[in-house]
């Protein structure tokens, strides 16, 4: 099933494409792969990038916030980096590049997610607290991204690296996945021991 991609406001992307053009920007970023290449690199995908600050388990659903856009850098047919965009009080603004593990698990998870039966709206979902960032694929397609927090039947692909005992490339259940990352940072306290009663 295609995903349904959405737009990114056109700032963020204007942002983008002016610090592609900027000879400073390119061979000042922490990307050799940006530094190092020849040819036109073009923005091709983009993802809302939402954080989940808290999890708190019970009946309260999680909440997210909508904090930059993330575009994939292409040169050619192959992916080299990422630019993320943030939100200023002038509006959207081209924030850094980046490279790394993410960027290939990332395009992995997006792989996977157009061979699921389903229709849906790619995100990308930060949970800073275990230093973890998933594909979160949101069940309503036509969703304002730029909103919402995760359903109980949206789906999470954790991406590589992800914490211990989470398995990354393993789609799972918002409802499923959600305990373990509640119990993850928010430990159940251990028994005394008898002896320690006394």
């Amino acid at each position: 099933m295609p995903l349904h991609v959405p737009p990114a406001p056109a700032p963020a992307l204007r942002s983008v494409l002016a610090a592609l053009g900027s000879p400073t920007a390119v061979t000042e970023a922490r990307t050799p792969a940006l530094r190092s290449l020849q040819g036109p690199l073009t923005p091709e995908l983009t993802l809302p990038v939402h954080v989940l600050d808290q999890i708190t388990g019970g009946a309260r659903p999680p909440r997210t916030r909508l904090t930059g856009w993330w575009f994939l850098i292409r040169n050619g047919d192959r992916a080299v980096a990422a630019a993320n965009t943030v939100l200023t009080p002038d509006g959207w603004t081209f924030s850094h590049f980046c490279e790394g593990p993410y960027l290939s698990s990332t395009e992995r998870a997006l792989r996977q997610a157009e061979g699921m039966a389903a229709a849906y709206q790619p995100r990308l979902l930060s949970i800073p607290a275990l230093y973890m960032m998933t594909l979160w694929l949101h069940g309503d397609p036509t969703a304002d991204a730029s909103t919402g927090a995760p359903a109980p039947s949206d789906v999470l692909v954790p991406l590589a690296p992800a914490p211990p005992g989470i398995a990354p490339h393993h789609p799972c259940k918002v409802s499923d996945l959600l305990p373990v990352l509640t119990l993850r940072l928010n430990p159940v306290p251990s028994a005394p021991l008898l002896g320690q009663l006394a």
